[in-house]
């Protein structure tokens, strides 16, 4: 049996328990080295997530260094990064845990295919999914291209139960040299905001799992109520640890079980939250179109509105559309870098079908401003919003920002969290997105609240007169 090192090769999967790749090496007897590569598909993150995605790696670092490891920095290009380490420390073999996104999949093929032709041994593992997707079919044999029925599928598959942390990782007698993560400035992009953005994150495996505990025993009972109001903490959150897999899914999902054989009879839509994950992953490795064009083709004539730098495209990144709960809502991910579900929703709503704007232009930029940024879930649910994806919202949905406030913030709570302007005494959270803005935009919560850049029921109908003349 060869004692040469192996090199553990960290992504999307920064913990230690419930690491199959992990485990299979720590128990190999072998020397394993970890390592996390701040490569190019790391450096196009993002703003928000990329300074997020820093503290994730740190706390990695941390975890490895209590277990007497460490984790070795490198920058550059992947493959080249790998067989710069295979050379240095004598390394054989390479884990890594598997990714299902399109430029994921595009980079790990690669390097796969490479380390073999070089003798060196590659091997993935699953780690950000319940379900591989080849595994979840059709009854007559294809993917899954509607949400509910796979859920039917999969509600009653077997899951293994989460791996424990392993109880030791065998170390190399030498370290090979790792790069200063500070050296990385990876929260660069975020200028004076990183401090603020910093404060609503909740990073690294522990607090993942605090995370989830306290979801459980606290909220989980009323989800299905809670969930749907912005202004109460009501959801897991858990989002913004799955995306950096500080907690595997899992581990969420039979907590979500437990639960529910509690008698929490809410856990059974938690559960299908998971599977709702599942989908957009299911969806990305058949379909990789949906990351970047229309999931439904007959989208791509549709006359959407691409100019970024439109006045009314900008006052929707900024939060000054006039509609408070737009409004609320953008702001809160530009200081939380999260957005309540709800707000989601009626964010998406707003762009693709009040104002016409293509949805890529919002999936950018909550691509630049997202914690919980993932570019599978991310595109599903734009393409959810905007009607052109699979189990898409109808053309004629059109939420009602101001209605959807009567109804889920109806004492406006929500708002008065997040929007200054009219307020004798603003909130501090409320406050501060005006202390993470560009100057350049030129706000104050001294201004007048603007009004309505287009009215609600106006927006309505020019989105149905639009799909009309379309013949939607």
């Amino acid at each position: 049996m060869s004692k040469s090192p192996i090199l553990m090769w960290f992504r999307r999967d920064l913990r230690l328990g419930d690491h199959e790749a992990l485990t299979a090496a720590s128990a190999s007897g072998r020397p394993v080295i970890p390592v996390f590569i701040y490569d190019e598909l790391s450096e196009d993150l993002g703003a928000a997530p990329k300074m997020r995605l820093g503290l994730s790696v740190a706390d990695l670092g941390k975890s490895l260094s209590a277990k007497s490891s460490q984790l070795i920095l490198r920058r550059g290009d992947a493959l080249t990064v790998l067989r710069d380490l295979v050379k240095e420390t004598g390394a054989d073999t390479v884990y890594w845990s598997r990714l299902y996104d399109p430029e994921s999949k595009a980079r790990d093929t690669d390097v796969k295919a490479a380390l073999k032709e070089d003798g060196v041994a590659a091997e993935s593992f699953r780690g950000h999914v319940l379900f591989e997707p080849w595994t979840v079919e059709t009854k007559t044999g294809g993917f899954y291209k509607v949400y509910t029925p796979m859920w039917k599928s999969v509600r009653g598959n077997d899951v293994p139960h989460a791996l424990p942390e392993p109880g030791a990782i065998p170390a190399p007698d030498v370290w090979p040299r790792s790069d200063d993560l500070d050296g990385w400035q990876m929260g660069a992009a975020m200028r004076r905001g990183g401090d603020i953005l910093a404060s609503h994150c909740t990073v690294g495996e522990t607090a993942a799992r605090d995370r989830l505990g306290a979801f459980i025993a606290n909220r989980v009972s009323n989800y299905v109520v809670n969930r749907d109001l912005p202004a109460v903490d009501g959801t897991s959150r858990l989002s913004e640890n799955l995306t950096y897999g500080e907690i595997s899914p899992r581990t969420c999902w039979h907590a979500g079980w437990k639960a529910l054989n509690e008698g929490k009879g809410d856990a059974e839509v938690f559960l299908k939250e998971i599977v709702w994950r599942e989908f957009a992953y299911h969806l990305a490795f058949h379909t990789p179109r949906i990351v970047s064009g229309n999931w439904k083709e007959d989208w791509d004539a549709f006359p959407w509105n691409t100019d970024e730098d439109h006045p009314e495209v900008q006052a929707w990144k900024q939060g000054r559309t006039g509609i408070r709960f737009v409004d609320a809502a953008m702001r809160e991910m530009y200081v939380t870098g999260t957005m309540h579900n709800r707000g989601r929703m009626i964010v998406a709503s707003y762009l693709t079908k009040h104002l016409l704007c293509h949805w890529k232009i919002g999936l950018n930029w909550f691509a630049d401003c997202l914690i919980d940024w993932d570019p599978c879930s991310n595109a599903m649910g734009w393409q959810w919003s905007a009607g052109s994806g699979p189990d898409a919202t109808p053309y004629f949905r059109v939420f009602n920002p101001v209605t959807q406030l009567d109804k889920f913030d109806k004492d406006r709570s929500y708002i008065k969290k997040w929007i200054a302007q009219g307020t004798k005494s603003p909130s501090a959270t409320a406050l501060s997105y005006y202390d993470m803005i560009p100057q350049s935009w030129g706000m104050s919560p001294d201004d007048r609240y603007p009004d309505p850049i287009v009215a609600a029921d106006v927006g309505r109908k020019r989105a149905l007169d639009a799909y009309q003349t379309r013949g939607f």
